[in-house]
């Protein structure tokens, strides 16, 4: 794709300005071990570098997801909920919100509203959904 293949140009060449524009990294002192240490700048210039596929991957793929951790950000609204409220009482509290905010999410994936899904479940018709 010629679109893509111009992005990537584009992408090397601010990584190219940029490596020139990188700080001097000093020299080790003598006696001391270990690896020597980069600035910020120079570790993300690295990482841009070396995760180049993956930083451009929305290029190739408009419905590639912003971030690939997805189970972490499952479980983000539950532990905002639980600081907010201190905790679940009951451990069956903890599940039944797991299984409630999963169900959302699922529906959310077949593009279906919360507040829809929500009136679907109430209605006892998920099995219209989900082919059951």
């Amino acid at each position: 794709d010629k679109a893509l293949a111009n992005l990537q140009k584009r992408y090397r060449n601010i990584l190219t300005r940029a490596e020139k524009e990188l700080p001097v990294s000093l020299p080790k002192p003598n006696g001391k071990r270990g690896k020597l240490a980069k600035s910020d700048a120079h570790n993300l210039w690295e990482r841009l570098k070396i995760h180049e596929a993956a930083v451009l991957l929305f290029a190739k793929d408009p419905y590639v997801s912003f971030t690939n951790n997805r189970a972490e950000r499952d479980l983000r609204m539950s532990k905002v909920k639980q600081k907010i409220s201190g905790c679940f009482r009951v451990s069956e509290y903890a599940h039944a919100y797991c299984r409630i905010s999963s169900y959302l999410q699922s529906m959310a994936n077949k593009g279906y509203n919360p507040l829809i899904a929500i009136q679907i479940a109430l209605a006892g018709e998920t099995h219209k959904v989900w082919g059951e």
